[in-house]
């Protein structure tokens, strides 16, 4: 460990990777919580996910993936950029359990329960001009398809550092 934190130093000294191009991995907070994924495939779009828990009441287990479009010019600064970002993605919950919490309800059963959805996230990103990390904030309406048809939001804040 102590030898990764002077190459940590080191490549963020030197402007590391870019923030529209590469990996990065970081937290995403809000509901869910947990680790932040994104890999940029074009100069525009980007697949992003996260492993993430609920720390409401009858905790969940979430995994979402989405197809990102980045829009770069919208909001200008002086220094940085803030692109607003969109796209499709999917989303699996998973619930373990005899007693869990699933929008506004206590639902009782034996077992656990598995919720699939189409999710559409909506966000601004922060990405400073010389450090290899970025700040985003998102709000992503959701769409339970299965086991049975329900909507809910979800709405996160996180940062990601840039390998």
């Amino acid at each position: 460990m102590r030898h990764l934190l002077p190459v940590l130093f080191l490549s963020s000294w030197l402007g590391a990777a870019a923030q529209s191009d590469g990996f990065g991995a970081g937290i995403i907070l809000g509901e869910p919580t947990g680790i932040s994924l994104k890999g940029w495939i074009g100069n525009d779009r980007a697949i992003d996910g996260a492993v993430a828990w609920s720390l409401r009441g009858g905790a969940y287990f979430s995994l979402h993936a989405d197809y990102l479009f980045h829009n770069m010019d919208l909001i200008k600064l002086a220094k940085g950029r803030m692109p607003l970002y969109y796209g499709p993605g999917l989303r699996l919950r998973s619930w373990n359990g005899g007693r869990y919490w699933d929008h506004g309800r206590w639902h009782y059963g034996d077992g656990g329960r598995v919720n699939l959805g189409i999710r559409f996230p909506v966000g601004l990103a922060y990405l400073p001009e010389k450090a290899p990390v970025d700040i985003f904030l998102e709000l992503a309406p959701v769409l339970d398809l299965l086991p049975a048809t329900d909507f809910g939001i979800n709405g996160a804040v996180g940062a990601r550092y840039w390998f």
